[in-house]
C-alpha cells in the first residue's frame, strides 16, 4: 500500500512530461509534413550525374 503513495504521483508526473514533450514537438513543426518524405522516396533520381 505504501508503494502506491510513490507510484501514483510518479505516474501522473510521467504523463504530464510525455504530454509536454508531445505538444512541444507539435508546436515546433515536427508533425507538419507527414506525406512529403514518403513521396520523396518514390521520386526517380537515377539520372546520370554530369561530371
Amino acid at each position: 500500500m505504501e508503494a502506491l503513495y510513490l507510484l501514483i504521483p510518479l505516474s501522473v508526473i510521467l504523463v504530464f512530461v510525455a504530454l509536454w514533450i508531445f505538444f512541444r514537438a507539435s508546436d515546433n513543426g515536427q508533425f507538419d509534413d507527414l506525406v512529403g518524405p514518403g513521396l520523396r522516396v518514390l521520386q526517380d533520381d537515377d539520372k546520370p550525374q554530369a561530371d
